[in-house]
């Protein structure tokens, strides 16, 4: 079952000449839901990962099924000021300003392998960052993984580039 043929584009959203690749038809098919969380897991059953960090929100969405399938914790990143208590953050440029992201303090201990998922990887800023909070945690990033990569974009290529691995189940280029 190709994940790609349960994806939606959504021409010119948010903004005109923006193809939007909308993941909520392959979530609500139960097929294609279990079929993301399965191939997903299986890539990593064989590998030690103690946490799996998604973003918000999407991220959330695939990584913690991913995380329940290999038996570990689940870590939320999300945006400024979301979460209850202590955090540490990363700031990240957007198109047009800052963004943050943080995740609690506690989250992860020196040492612990993360896997890092997210639902796309386009410019690759939020993964890029994410990456860099988790190592400031002390935390080592197996890989990032995404359900799509749009690689005319640069955001995989941007990753690679400063040695991250990275991992998709499919790929829309000329977007």
């Amino acid at each position: 079952m190709p994940i790609k043929s349960r994806i939606r584009t959504v021409p010119h959203y948010p903004h005109q000449g923006i193809m939007f690749r909308d993941i909520t038809t392959l979530l609500k098919d139960p097929v294609g839901l279990r079929t993301t969380i399965n191939e997903i897991a299986s890539r990593y059953k064989s590998i030690r990962i103690d946490k799996v960090a998604g973003i918000e929100s999407r991220g959330f969405i695939v990584g913690s099924p991913v995380a329940y399938e290999l038996g570990t914790g689940f870590v939320p990143i999300r945006k400024r000021g979301k979460l209850p208590v202590e955090t540490v953050g990363r700031d990240y440029q957007l198109e047009y300003g800052v963004d943050r992201i943080e995740m609690h303090v506690d989250a992860i201990q020196k040492g612990e392998r993360v896997l890092l998922v997210d639902d796309l990887i386009a410019t690759g800023g939020t993964a890029e960052a994410a990456v860099k909070l988790i190592e400031d945690m002390g935390g080592i990033v197996v890989e990032c993984c995404f359900v799509i990569d749009l690689p005319d974009i640069g955001g995989r290529a941007r990753l690679e580039k400063h040695g991250h691995k990275v991992f998709a189940l499919c790929e829309f280029e000329g977007d």
